[in-house]
């Protein structure tokens, strides 16, 4: 066993041990527990700074497209999420439109 295996088993582990506390204290819980707001906190945080990271640092094939239209993919999601009052599917939809659109109109 590599060490790169090694850490990928211990990544999964470590990933499934908390999930099954996770349940565990989610089902013993109130809604309204600081520890289920906290980890609700920190997984919209997480989850931002993953957004952030694939529009400012792109890897793969979003890396060929340019940051602004990146941007405008971002602002068409947004506009979109906003208009048609938090319905997530169609606001990425409009996003994704955006982002295409914009794509295509730059020069070059």
């Amino acid at each position: 066993m590599t060490g790169a295996d090694l850490a990928l088993g211990l990544t999964i582990l470590a990933g499934l041990l908390l999930r099954a506390a996770g349940l565990l204290l989610g089902g013993a819980l109130r809604p309204d527990h600081p520890a289920i707001a906290w980890a609700s906190a920190v997984s919209v945080a997480t989850l931002s700074a993953f957004v952030v990271l694939a529009i400012l640092a792109p890897a793969g094939l979003l890396a060929s497209v340019p940051l602004p239209a990146r941007l405008a993919g971002v602002a068409a999601g947004a506009l979109g999420w906003r208009l048609l009052r938090g319905r997530l599917l169609p606001a990425m939809l409009c996003g994704l439109a955006g982002l295409l659109l914009a794509w295509w109109a730059m020069p070059g």
